[in-house]
Order: C-alpha cells, then structure tokens, then sequence
C-alpha cells in the first residue's frame, strides 16, 4: 500500500493521544522489540571484517510478518510480444536492468515516505526537537534527488516497447555521485543510538508503534526505513554484474558496465572505511575512566572498531567488550548525563599479549553465591577465557556468548586480530594465542596453565563487588539487556 497524507497522519495520532488518556498504561505499554524489526547496523572494509556487507552470522532478520513489495518482471510489465523477438539472454539482461530502475522507483517512495510520515509529524506534533531529527535522519532529503536523476535518465533511454539498449555510460557519469553517501552513512551509528534513546520516551514510543501498525510502514520501523540506503549502497555492485552477466560480448555496454562496476566498489571500499572510523570515533569518545592509569595509547591511536558486544562473566555481570585493532577494552555499560556510555572494567589489555582460550561448556565455575552451585547447564555454555600477564600485571576473564555462534565468531574475531598485530611486528610465527593452554599437537589442556588461570579467576571475581554498580542503560539497542520479549544480543562485528 501506498503511504498515507502526512496531514491525516498528524490528526489521526492526535486523535489517538486524546483516546489514548482514558486507556491504562498498562494499555499503551510497547515494547522496544516490537519495534526493532532489524536491529543492526554496522559498515567495514575489507581490512576489517567488512560493515557494509552483511555480516556471516548476523541473526537480525525481518520480522516474518514484514510485508514485501509485490515483484515485478519486466517480460509482464510490457508488450509480451517483444519476447518473440528475443533471445532468452537478451530477455534476462533487460529483467536484469528493469530491476535496476525499479529499484530506484522504491528506494525513491520508501525515502519520502520516511520525511512525510515520521520526519514532519514528528517535528509538527513536537514528538521531537528539530535538531534531533536532524541527527537522526542526517542527509537523507538529499538523497531523493540524487536517485530521481538516475531514474530519470534511465526512463528516458527506455524505448516505446520497453526494451533498453544501453544503461552504461548513464550509470558511468552518474556514480561518481554516490560519494555523497559518506556523510549518510557515517552518521548512522549515532543516529541509531539517539534513535533508541528516543524511544524511551513514551510519546515516541507510541508513535513509532502506532506507525509499525499502519499499513503503508509495511511492518517496518523507522530505522528500516533509515537503513534503506545503505542496503541500496552495497547491492549495485550485484545489479550491475547481473546485468553485465547477461551482455554480449560484442555490445558495446560491456566496456561501460565494467567501468560504472569499478568506480562502484571504489566507492563503497571508500564509504566503508570512513563509516568504520566513524563508529570506531563514537564509541572511543563513550569510554569513562576511573582512573588515569586506564587510559591506553593503544586505544587513541585505534581507527578500527573489530567487533564490539554483551558478554557475561563467571559472576552473571554483564559486560559490554570491545576489541580495538591492537587493543581489548572490557567495559560496564552505564548511564552518564542521559547518555550510554561505558566505563572501563578492567585495564586495557594488548592484543599482543592477550592469551585466549576456548573453554568447553561445564568448564567454568559460577561465582559470587549459592544460586551458581544450583544453576542449569545453560549457566556454564559457551564460554572462552581472555588473560594478560605482563610483571605484577595480571588480569583474567571467562566470558559467556549468548550462544555457540556467537562465541565462535569472538574466537575468530579476537584470533584474526592477534595474527594481524604480530605480523605487523614481525613475530607471524608466534601467531597462536591458545599456546599456554592447549599441547601443541593433542591440543590438550596444560594442568598449570590451567590452575594458574583458575586461581585469577577467582581473584577477578571477588573483586568485582568493588567496582562501580551503575544501573545499565537501555539507551542503546545493540547494548539493552535481554528484555521480556527474549531478546538477545549479537555481537557487533566486522566480518
């Protein structure tokens, strides 16, 4: 379904605020997972594990109930004559381009839909602050004439029977412009998180909530909407493959298609490293201190954010971790001036001297009280142990993954940034973090190794009542604790 008149949007949710102060509130309680239909966002290249492109083992499908646009076929949309006349691979090369153009034709709608029917009602009904939505939805008003151009251009060189010879030297001479994506893109991380923010507040709450049910959001939320051209971004290498796939070697298209596919993954490798020292930016100027000695040049000094998540210690605290390009940063999510932030846990630790170990489910000892003793073997899965020892200096962590797709991809994660800070160092042949844990050939658990680390983790643990108890904040999705819809978390990562 089409979207809706903004003006009836506004009155409508007038209408239903006035209805809504005879409700309950029990009534009018949303939850934040009913609202977050995807929830990751997230851009690397390929030094890192790559952001723009879909991440491996990111679970954040749409929701089932998410209404799709009806798909159209250019063979049914035009004259089924024409196919008379063509080959098989003619008629998928112009499949192939229709697709393209009606692309555009939906990205352009879904962008205005998103100013009309939650920019200006929310600004008109001052749901929020002209400079909040101006964070939230940053760039996005100049991108609709950015891509009406291209649809423009490429109607005009479609033929009467709708048929097109040639797209090449138009998307040539119009993709230099998508570099004014940058600015978008990199905003995206600190969009997201004001967005959830926002969604504390009731009347915010209820509004997005009130639009997921309407039928022209197609059972999208806002951020959907808002994330749509990234996922535009990262899917015309594809389009234009497809459609060079199905050109003749002899058309004249193919040199200009190879060209346009070129100058496309030049700018999504440009996009994807400046929106990953962005996010690296934000989430380093989040960091609080307790103490000067935490500070680590290590982390000044880092341009790439590898992954970054919730884990949970041997004691049940959950912890928000991230690894840095050469650094670990074991955090405490708190809540800092109305903002999320992050405390540090523990010392920064070098990915050069982090030992890591995968430690088998039943392996770890539950701390800190009785109900540990009488826990279920849900408790005690999926665990790995990260551990730095350099002098006097020494510190241990078992840390839990939501599940054993996820603390693989830790493993992986942490392994991948070790190998890169030795090779840099020269020291490639040391490329094993496990060494002090695992036998060389049988793989098998050192018994010392194995007895020191226990006795750290008992010390981490009855330290842990010292630290700072700040409440966690929900201000950030990625970071919210697992709510009652059963939510969990993912790690955010770079592959």
């Amino acid at each position: 379904m089409r979207s809706e008149c903004p003006m009836v949007w506004c009155c409508f949710f007038v209408r239903a605020q006035r209805k809504r102060k005879q409700s309950s509130p029990d009534e009018d309680a949303v939850s934040l997972c009913s609202l977050d239909i995807n929830r990751s966002i997230s851009f690397r290249s390929e030094s890192r594990p790559d952001i723009l492109n879909p991440r491996p083992w990111s679970r954040n499908a749409s929701s089932s109930s998410t209404k799709r646009r009806d798909s159209k076929l250019w063979s049914e949309t035009f004259d089924v004559c024409v196919n008379q006349v063509l080959t098989s691979k003619e008629i998928k090369r112009q499949e192939a381009i229709f697709e393209l153009s009606q692309g555009e034709e939906d990205l352009i709608e879904d962008l205005k839909l998103a100013k009309k029917a939650y920019h200006d009602p929310m600004l008109k009904l001052s749901i929020m602050t002209e400079q909040e939505l101006n964070q939230i939805f940053g760039t996005l008003d100049s991108l609709i004439p950015l891509h009406e151009e291209l649809l423009s251009q490429l109607r005009d060189v479609r033929k009467p029977d709708g048929s097109t010879e040639y797209v090449g030297p138009i998307l040539v001479g119009w993709l230099p412009c998508l570099s004014s994506y940058d600015s978008y893109c990199s905003n995206q991380v600190a969009a997201k998180a004001l967005l959830d923010h926002k969604k504390q507040d009731h009347r915010v709450q209820d509004f997005l909530q009130r639009c997921l049910e309407s039928p022209f959001s197609r059972k999208l939320d806002l951020w959907n909407f808002l994330d749509i051209p990234r996922s535009r971004l990262v899917k015309y290498p594809l389009l234009l493959r497809e459609i060079l796939r199905h050109t003749p070697n002899d058309n004249s298209d193919q040199q200009h298609l190879e060209e346009a596919i070129n100058i496309i993954q030049g700018i999504v490798a440009e996009i994807n490293t400046k929106t990953g020292e962005s996010e690296c930016r934000y989430y380093k100027e989040r960091l609080l201190y307790l103490e000067e000695g935490q500070k680590d040049s290590l982390i000044d000094s880092s341009r790439v954010l590898c992954c970054h998540g919730e884990l949970k210690n041997n004691r049940g605290v959950k912890l928000h971790v991230f690894l840095f390009q050469e650094v670990l940063v074991i955090t405490r999510a708190i809540s800092h001036n109305e903002q999320l932030c992050y405390q540090l846990y523990r010392q920064p630790i070098p990915v050069k001297d982090l030992l890591l170990e995968d430690l088998q489910d039943g392996e770890v000892r539950l701390g800190g009280s009785l109900r540990g003793a009488f826990s279920n073997n849900e408790r005690i899965k999926n665990f790995f142990r990260v551990s730095f020892k350099n002098g006097s200096q020494s510190q241990t962590h078992s840390l839990q993954a939501n599940d054993t797709f996820n603390k693989q991809q830790w493993l992986n994660c942490i392994r991948q940034a070790k190998e890169m800070v030795l090779s840099a160092v020269g020291q490639a042949g040391v490329l094993d973090s496990e060494g002090p844990f695992l036998h060389p050939t049988t793989g098998s658990r050192e018994p010392q190794g194995e007895t020191k680390l226990e006795q750290m983790d008992q010390s981490d643990s009855e330290s842990d009542c010292s630290m700072d108890t700040s409440e966690v904040s929900l201000d950030c999705e990625r970071m919210e604790q697992t709510d009652s819809c059963g939510n969990s978390r993912h790690i955010e990562s770079n592959v």
